[in-house]
């Protein structure tokens, strides 16, 4: 390789990046865009459930059941029903996910330590919020009889033994559970993956499209010089999406970061080298611009988005899906940003996830090589 040739060649393309600025600015613009819009609108965390309350008992013990949901960070009342046909059309407008009917006798039925069936009804279509409302609902009644259980015991002379186990509960890595935090790291991944494949996409074809493809062609110039002078300023254009990025995490959503900042460079220019050489590749096969930029995104940004983990976990998938998700390599870099940012490990644990992404971008990179290299001939 002529390191002068390739200075040249990267030097004309970093002015032409610089030139572009509806480009240059929609590649910084838009991945801060993004991380802004997921990471406020798209929040996995369920409290503050808004609940439907229907209390046809009216009684102390009602109203401390009510309480006790109304209390919890979980339950938010919205407001109270007179009867229950109202249900329905208060979930159909969406006023609550939730009701709960308290039925008449319900205080009597405690007292004489009868059984005593409340009704809880969800709106089953967000199976999601659903799942997690009953859990919780479970856990705030449970509580509730074992208060009650005590009583009864204590009134008849009893002492209630001991449980024989005594859970003691402690989250790491994440201890508030925000989805916040487990979110904008892979999303990070997604970002740079999208807009880097899609910025190199087209470089080929433009050239092929405007005539200058062959005044390259006519230069001594190489398929590998071609490439690595071609990537170079867009490598830089990467590592500036992900400091933007990850900035916007850490300082604005409070996203922890634990890890080592050169681990974070290493495997973010591993992504990138492979990314980029992706969309080169694809800028080589494809005919024109609206052809590459339609298999960026059918290569790119669905397999990102749905088979790297980054929302739905690997481990739920069909089996089939789950061999898939080897060849996706925003899959190891999602796990990488995840592992760096909240668990604080590094080269010495992910080491896997980093020869994984090494081994893509040696691949693409010679595969682009290649495909230029015919291309200049």
């Amino acid at each position: 390789m002529n390191i002068r040739r390739i200075k040249a060649l990267a030097k004309k393309e970093s002015i032409v990046v610089t030139r572009d600025t509806r480009s240059l600015g929609a590649a910084i613009f838009i991945p801060l865009l993004m991380i802004f819009m997921f990471g406020y609108a798209l929040s996995l965390d369920v409290d503050r459930i808004p609940l439907l309350i229907v209390d046809q008992d009216k009684t102390p013990s009602s109203r401390e059941l009510i309480q006790r949901l109304g209390d919890s960070r979980y339950f938010s009342i919205a407001r109270y029903l007179d009867r229950t046909a109202e249900i329905e059309p208060a979930l159909n407008r969406r006023e609550a996910l939730m009701a709960l009917v308290v039925p008449s006798g319900y205080s009597s039925r405690v007292k004489e330590g009868v059984k005593s069936p409340i009704q809880a009804i969800f709106d089953g279509s967000d199976s999601n919020t659903a799942s997690i409302a009953s859990g919780y609902f479970q856990a705030v009644t449970n509580g509730l009889n074992m208060e009650l259980q005590t009583g009864r015991l204590k009134k008849a002379g009893f002492k209630m033994a001991d449980m024989p186990l005594e859970p003691r509960i402690r989250v790491w890595f994440n201890p508030e559970l925000k989805s916040r935090n487990f979110i904008i790291p892979g999303l990070s991944a997604i970002i740079i993956n999208i807009i880097c494949s899609f910025l190199t996409s087209l470089l080929i074809s433009r050239e092929r499209e405007t005539g200058t493809l062959e005044q390259l062609i006519s230069t001594p110039i190489t398929g590998g010089e071609l490439l690595v002078g071609k990537l170079l300023p867009f490598i830089g254009v990467g590592l500036t999406v992900m400091i933007l990025v990850a900035g916007a995490g850490i300082l604005i959503f409070g996203v922890p970061f634990r890890g080592s900042y050169i681990d974070l460079f290493i495997a973010t220019l591993l992504f990138l080298i492979g990314t980029l050489s992706w969309g080169l590749l694809i800028s080589v096969i494809a005919k024109n611009q609206l052809q590459a930029s339609q298999i960026a995104m059918l290569s790119v940004m669905l397999p990102s988005f749905l088979l790297s983990g980054f929302i739905y976990p690997i481990e739920n998938m069909p089996i089939v899906l789950q061999a898939i998700t080897y060849i996706v390599p925003a899959r190891y870099f999602v796990e990488i940003l995840k592992g760096l940012f909240l668990k604080g490990v590094g080269l010495s644990v992910l080491w896997p996830q980093y020869l994984a992404l090494a081994v893509y971008a040696f691949l693409i990179l010679n595969l682009a090589r290649r495909k230029l290299g015919r291309r200049l001939l």
